[in-house]
């Protein structure tokens, strides 16, 4: 297996499966997926890190139909509702961009995919996520 890194810092791949990690205020629950010097809902300074489900189900969606350059359209975006507590935008990936093919509370789980490879042969790593398996 090549090298791998992940496109952002909250997609942990070195740690069994793939899954995102988020910072949860210690204080109120919140979710955030980037660092905080202070909760945005409670105003408390203590997080603790904690690995969210890669299930959920869609919360809303968009089919996207113009994109910038270099960018393949029709693609799904969505809002996830991650089952155990947390909500991730990301597109939906794996499945037709139709929607008679999408839907509200759609069971989905956590995909990663590789974007690019460097020179060296290093993996970028991105995630989205795409229709449960049965």
């Amino acid at each position: 297996m090549a090298d791998q890194m992940s496109m952002v810092e909250y997609l942990s791949l070195g740690d069994g499966d793939p899954h995102l990690v988020a910072n949860v205020c210690d204080s109120c629950g919140t979710t955030f997926f980037d660092r905080r010097n202070a909760c945005a809902a409670c105003g408390a300074r203590s997080f603790s890190q904690t690995r969210l489900s890669n299930n959920g189900a869609v919360r809303t969606f968009t089919i996207v139909h113009r994109a910038a350059r270099g960018v393949p359209a029709p693609y799904v975006s969505a809002v996830i509702d991650l089952d155990g507590g947390g909500r991730v935008k990301s597109n939906i990936v794996n499945i037709e961009p139709a929607p008679e093919k999408v839907s509200l509370g759609m069971r989905v789980q956590l995909a990663t995919y590789v974007t690019a490879t460097d020179d060296d042969g290093t993996e970028a790593v991105a995630f989205g996520y795409e229709p449960e398996s049965a």
